[in-house]
């Protein structure tokens, strides 16, 4: 039976530790073991197929996390890694494509966790496995793989039909904004509010992120001259990531790559995973206040999905990069970089001890909940439900976990042309997006359960309409709440 004392503990950290959820008949044992704390770890969602698993919550008091850290020392994301694979980081920075593949496979798919090397549950979270269990769970259906970026252009992308009057009059107002000798960022904001067309998101987003000057004189120049001085920062720092001062912040870069976006096989190729491990090592050097942080991982794939995209049209998750020039994959490297320090600017609180931006967004999202929908924000007091408990991985990771990639893009589009997006607007976006599914929510009476729906919540098939009605209703949210501090407390 669960001990009232440990339960939130062990539950939180059977959810989250490695990203193996397997169906266990599970017992308290008589301690367990203690994980280093990781700032910022990412919690992935519950598996779908584990509907069928039971425990026992009879008469159950969960037990609240009464602080970040002790909710962060019961949620850690990080991988235990054994004496063997230690030594092979140690001896071979460069793990096979197959091995980390096989990784991925694991956290997505926990069916196949016998076949990836790790060792399960007794040694990562002092549990028991029942083999009539292990058993079932093998023999579950394989899941399914949907095309996460192949659907990441707006409805006029190659082979979807052709654009409407108005998508051309929209694609030429870019043009011409964008061709103009000085581009009025203010009226490219306004345009870009409501989606950005496929064919020049690029050179908007290096725009509207500050990294390309607005004068068309000057942005070849500026181009030159930054990615010359990435590449320069590469020589100089690069070879030093297995040194004893790196060498802790370069194993969790290389740890958390492969689990990047690991349904899509982009993301799994050898140039790519070096590509990203380049740009987070860099970036992690240069921002000793806050390191490397598990999350900031995930927010390099927009940018390099979008400035790959104006080499290739489409089935872009299966596109061979190391097959484009070398000076085109430099590019679209440095470019990453740049756009993805200009974000991480602007909300590097996040990512600093103890993460103070995400628990002080946390609690303006609870505030700001409770004021907008008293009946959503009661029900998750009455079951003691944690705002932290689900919001801080929509903070850490800007949604990208609750969003397909396609949606995730779209959204930036918008997020660049607000004032503030990523550390403001983003605010009211999770708000809109959590009462998006408040029948969902009051339809379910029990702690485990909430928890569940809010960790795997149905967006999968989601697209643009989708987030054009969040973002909507978020604009909404803002307009009323944002200006008005009395309005924002309850």
């Amino acid at each position: 039976q669960w001990g009232t004392s440990g339960y939130m503990e062990v539950l939180q950290q059977w959810r989250s530790n490695g990203g193996l959820q397997c169906r266990l008949n599970v017992t308290l044992c008589d301690s367990v073991p203690s994980v280093q704390p990781v700032y910022g770890a990412q919690h992935p969602p519950l598996d779908p197929y584990l509907k069928e698993t039971k425990l026992n919550l009879n008469n159950l008091k969960t037990k609240k996390a009464s602080s970040f850290h002790e909710f962060a020392r019961s949620t850690n994301d990080a991988w235990d890694i054994d004496d063997e694979e230690e030594e092979d980081f140690l001896s071979a920075p460069r793990l096979t494509v197959a091995t980390r593949s096989n990784d991925s496979e694991v956290r997505d798919d926990p069916t196949r966790y016998t076949n990836a090397g790790l060792k399960c549950s007794q040694e990562h979270l002092g549990l028991k496995v029942c083999r009539s269990c292990h058993q079932k769970q093998q023999s579950l259906p394989a899941r399914p793989v949907i095309p996460l970026v192949a659907r990441i252009s707006d409805q006029n992308s190659s082979g979807a039909p052709p654009m409407t009057i108005r998508e051309k009059s929209r694609l030429d107002k870019f043009r011409q904004l964008l061709s103009s000798p000085s581009a009025d960022l203010d009226a490219l904001r306004k345009h870009s509010w409501s989606g950005i067309p496929r064919e020049v998101r690029p050179v908007t987003w290096r725009l509207l992120s500050g990294y390309l000057p607005a004068n068309t004189e000057r942005r070849e120049q500026v181009l030159q001259r930054k990615r010359e001085e990435y590449f320069g920062f590469i020589e100089q720092y690069y070879d030093s990531r297995t040194d004893e001062p790196h060498r802790d912040t370069y194993r969790q870069i290389h740890i958390d790559i492969p689990r990047t976006n690991p349904l899509i096989p982009l993301f799994q190729q050898p140039a790519v995973q070096e590509v990203f491990e380049r740009i987070l090592f860099i970036w992690a050097i240069r921002h000793p206040a806050s390191g490397y942080v598990q999350g900031i991982n995930d927010l390099v794939t927009p940018f390099f999905v979008v400035f790959l995209s104006e080499f290739v049209e489409d089935d872009m998750e299966n596109f061979d990069v190391a097959a484009l020039p070398l000076e085109t994959q430099r590019n679209i490297e440095a470019d990453s970089f740049w756009c993805m320090s200009k974000l991480l600017d602007g909300i590097q609180d996040n990512y600093t001890f103890a993460q103070p931006g995400i628990q002080n967004k946390v609690k303006a999202l609870e505030e700001l909940i409770g004021r907008i929908d008293e009946d959503v924000h009661l029900h998750f007091c009455r079951y003691e439900v944690e705002y932290l408990q689900f919001a801080f991985r929509w903070m850490n990771n800007l949604l990208m976990r609750e969003l397909p990639l396609r949606c995730t893009i779209r959204l930036w589009d918008t997020y660049q042309a607000e004032s503030e997006g990523f550390s403001h607007f983003h605010l009211y976006v999770c708000a809109a997006f959590l009462i998006k599914w408040r029948k969902d929510i009051l339809s379910i009476a029990d702690f485990q359960g909430l928890l569940m729906l809010l960790q795997n919540l149905p967006t999968i098939h989601w697209g643009n309409e989708e987030v054009g009605l969040l973002l909507a209703e978020a604009y909404r949210l803002k307009y009323m709440f944002a200006d008005a501090p009395s309005h924002y407390k309850r």
